[in-house]
């Protein structure tokens, strides 16, 4: 890549943090405009575009586009190119059946293996989260902190096959939390996570597996019945195909 590229990647600031390789700078940024619906289902992703606008040369958006359609973030089409793939109700009911299971697992692991450590940080996130509930400017801050909530309950189960597994998840539960997260969510997840934490806290792992199951079923209804409501939005205010979206810009 040219010196003038770096130079203009550096001044912008734009795609994260300077110890990361360009490929994962490139991949964090798309990842986060995705996930924060900067670039909605149907956005149209053009690698010469991307590669202008962020300053850097064609080779790592590739790399990068190429990471998030294997991660389900971005879809490709023969002779249409790549857009950011649906999340809606059919996408989501899979996401769901995974997760419920997966999810009351790490918290029943994590009642039995919860160390001081582990616990403080969850203490220090429902902290976050309460403070971004009482205010209603706050919900994208909330529905990050609830994500960071679930994936520590997985790095406390201690099971690293567990945590590989639900990697790949991580993602697109916060785009899931972004799309369907609302200013009134606050004090129930957090109710739900306090219960959940006092569980784990206490090292009952039947209670916490059913907390879990039960929080992530009453997300998984929410969820569903707001992805229900804009699809058939969509349906009805439009008769043909889905937009791919305007020129990407910063």
């Amino acid at each position: 890549m040219s010196s003038s590229r770096t130079a203009g990647l550096t001044a912008t600031g734009t795609i994260g943090a300077a110890h990361q390789s360009l490929r994962d700078q490139v991949y964090v940024e798309l990842r986060e405009r995705i996930i924060d619906g900067r670039y909605p289902s149907g956005h149209r992703v053009v690698e010469r575009e991307l590669a202008d606008e962020l300053g850097v040369s064609r080779i790592p958006v590739r790399e990068a586009i190429q990471r998030l359609e294997t991660e389900g973030f971005i879809a490709a089409q023969a002779r249409k190119g790549a857009f950011v793939a649906p999340l809606g109700p059919v996408e989501a009911a899979d996401f769901f059946d995974i997760r419920e299971h997966l999810e009351a697992l790490a918290a029943s692991l994590a009642a039995r293996r919860a160390d001081r450590d582990g616990l403080r940080t969850l203490e220090r996130l429902l902290d976050r989260a309460r403070r971004a509930a009482d205010s209603s400017r706050r919900t994208r801050e909330l529905g990050s902190v609830h994500a960071d909530f679930h994936q520590q309950i997985v790095v406390m189960s201690g099971n690293p096959l567990l945590q590989g597994l639900m990697a790949p998840l991580d993602g697109r539960l916060r785009r899931l939390f972004s799309l369907t997260s609302e200013p009134g969510d606050g004090p129930v997840m957090c109710g739900e996570h306090e219960l959940l934490y006092e569980a784990i806290r206490s090292g009952d792992a039947e209670a916490a597996e059913r907390i879990a199951r039960r929080h992530v079923a009453g997300t998984r209804e929410t969820a569903m019945q707001m992805l229900a409501a804009a699809a058939t939005t969509a349906d009805t205010t439009t008769a043909a195909p889905a937009d791919p979206g305007p020129r990407l810009r910063p």
